[in-house]
């Protein structure tokens, strides 16, 4: 099932954001920290990026609501690229999961847990979505086409009268 070209432009854009404003905040924090006066002081931008990374997060936790409306149920119903799909949703939410408590835990052992936990999750994210966006696209292009044949079929057979021909 194919999204709108807006749906795909807001899709791409949160989810591009998310993912480059958390992997350009491990390279602020792993890379170009500086020693300081009192030990390993972080870059100036650092903070930044995690607070836009926050922000991105926050819209994407949206997109995924609407994705569940307006994607994925139908395509579950559809049975295409669902265990793709559904590694998708899972990655997802362990980075809900993950994020959250990376968030509001404060102990330094749970911390060093959590951040390797979602950072990993997250620069493959990617993968992810490209496995599930590109994925078995030649087994099913003849299933579409065929799809396609039968519904131009159907509607000219429909009369204008007919319930179903008024595009509802």
């Amino acid at each position: 099932m194919r999204l709108s070209r807006r749906r795909r432009i807001t899709l791409t854009v949160i989810a591009g954001g998310t993912w480059l404003s958390g992997l350009l905040w491990l390279m602020f924090h792993y890379f170009l920290a500086r020693p300081g006066d009192f030990g390993v002081t972080p870059h100036p931008l650092e903070p930044w990026w995690l607070r836009l990374h926050g922000a991105f997060a926050f819209a994407a936790i949206w997109l995924l609501g609407l994705m569940s409306g307006v994607h994925i149920v139908r395509g579950w119903s559809g049975r295409r690229h669902r265990l793709s799909g559904a590694m998708l949703v899972v990655s997802f939410g362990w980075l809900i999961v993950t994020g959250y408590l990376l968030y509001y835990v404060g102990n330094d052992n749970a911390r060093a847990v959590l951040s390797p936990a979602h950072w990993v999750f997250g620069v493959a994210a990617p993968l992810a979505y490209i496995a599930h966006r590109y994925g078995n696209r030649r087994r099913h292009a003849p299933l579409q086409h065929a799809g396609r044949r039968r519904r131009r079929a159907e509607q000219a057979t429909r009369s204008p009268a007919s319930p179903q021909g008024n595009g509802y």
